[in-house]
């Protein structure tokens, strides 16, 4: 018996169960996986090197996760990035030193118009309800690639977003409504802050991961925390809520706060049913595909080169690379990402053909010292059974706007929270948390009566 039962343990639950307990409310968190920390995930290299699986950088304006890391005393360093930057683009690859990613002049001009345009029209989605914006109607019913292909005229600037939007949703431009893409540039501070690396979201990285703030969160919650605990039903009535775990065990509580994925829901057997609207939201809002590779070699060979250990391709499907080594690393560590419909592919193939596959990516942008790592760890999170997927739920065309309105919705004694509902930093771990934060609000305004 609980007061107050919270679905996940991811940031956001762990999150929510602070901020219930912290005002009295006696709290238990159910957590399916064997682990806290949610889409965070630490994991080690044969010779104990760590591994961030999963999300793992923090930046400027991320003031939840930034206060939270100081309380529980966990220090932060920056993400190297001095030297030249590398990108392929049409088969060419070239090195650039600021902020242009290596594009054509030309490109150049357009892009930068481009994006001023987007974020003139991002400015004016309300982060509370984008789709009450003023041309929310007319935004939500094209994608960003249809937008792109009707008012972007060379290729190489489409090409450009395209890449954008793989790397910040994990989906292609023909998957995302273009009102949720506004809402999400305006949500993370616009472009530049979300791309960048300093004074960015890539800015500084956790000692101990991110996932290692997480297990101090929990180590704090004690046994409040129960892990192995997936949820298979949820039965409220007058009086209170049933949840019924997959094995059988059975918890009553006053209220319910679920944190999961979007798409995990409908595994949860609710009674009475979610209603209609709610039930068509979270069909609505598949995960991206992402697969995360860290490779480990003897030395960090980019930094002799005078590089800096980011790339960008446009034109593989290793899209992206950056420097991972941590300060006591004793070589050097290169994650490159393989997203969208080039992860979908990957998936495909053995596991030595994806090896290849993403060696000679890397290679391709690194040089041939990038070819003979050390070790190569994969993590395919579209495999993982409790997450199905990353970075975060995305929306198609006409989902905002007919019923963006049950984001954060209550049904009955059951509250909603995840990244996906936060209004600033959705996506990443700063808005997990917020949005933690507002459903225990939710949950003691209505304890208060």
């Amino acid at each position: 018996m609980a007061e107050v039962i919270v679905v996940g343990a991811g940031f956001s639950g762990l999150a929510t169960a602070r901020a219930l307990v912290a005002a009295g409310v006696e709290v238990t968190v159910l957590e399916a996986r064997d682990r806290v920390g949610g889409r965070t995930r630490n994991e080690r290299f044969a010779d104990g090197t760590l591994v961030e699986s999963g999300g793992q950088w923090v930046g400027p304006t991320q003031d939840a996760v930034l206060a939270l890391a100081e309380e529980m005393g966990v220090e932060r360093y920056p993400t190297p990035e001095d030297g030249l930057h590398v990108a392929a683009i049409d088969g060419e690859v070239v090195t650039f030193a600021d902020d242009t990613f290596g594009l054509p002049k030309r490109v150049q001009v357009e892009a930068l118009l481009t994006q001023k345009r987007l974020e003139r029209m991002a400015a004016t989605v309300p982060l509370d309800a984008p789709w009450a914006a003023r041309a929310a109607e007319r935004w939500d019913a094209q994608t960003l690639e249809s937008w792109l292909r009707t008012n972007v005229v060379q290729a190489g600037t489409r090409d450009f977003f395209r890449m954008v939007a793989t790397a910040l949703f994990s989906a292609e431009a023909s998957q995302l409504s273009l009102l949720h893409f506004l809402f999400y540039c305006r949500s993370g501070g616009m472009l530049d802050r979300m791309l960048g690396t300093r004074d960015g979201a890539q800015e500084w990285r956790l000692h101990g991961g991110t996932m290692g703030l997480a297990e101090r969160v929990a180590a704090a919650l004690g046994d409040r925390v129960v892990l192995d605990s997936p949820v298979a039903a949820i039965a409220q009535d007058d009086d209170g809520v049933t949840v019924t775990g997959l094995d059988g065990t059975v918890r009553r509580a006053d209220r319910v706060v679920v944190t999961i994925p979007p798409h995990l829901v409908n595994r949860i057997h609710f009674t009475p049913h979610l209603p209609a609207r709610r039930a068509q939201l979270v069909q609505s809002m598949p995960m991206g595909t992402v697969v995360k590779v860290h490779l480990r070699y003897a030395r960090r060979f980019w930094t002799e080169a005078g590089r800096s250990g980011f790339a960008v391709a446009m034109d593989h499907p290793v899209s992206l690379t950056f420097d991972n080594t941590t300060p006591d690393a004793p070589g050097g560590v290169l994650v490159a990402f393989v997203e969208g419909r080039h992860a979908r592919q990957l998936a495909l193939l053995d596991e030595a053909a994806r090896r290849r596959v993403i060696v000679e990516g890397v290679a391709r942008l690194h040089g041939p010292d990038a070819a003979e790592p050390e070790e190569v760890h994969v993590r395919d999170w579209a495999a993982e059974r409790w997450t199905g997927g990353c970075y975060g739920g995305h929306l198609g065309p006409g989902v905002l706007t007919e019923l963006g309105s049950e984001l954060r919705r209550p049904f009955g004694r059951v509250h909603w929270a995840g990244t996906e509902t936060a209004e600033r930093w959705s996506g990443y771990i700063d808005g997990a948390i917020t949005a933690g934060r507002r459903a225990a609000e939710e949950v003691l305004a209505e304890r208060r009566g």
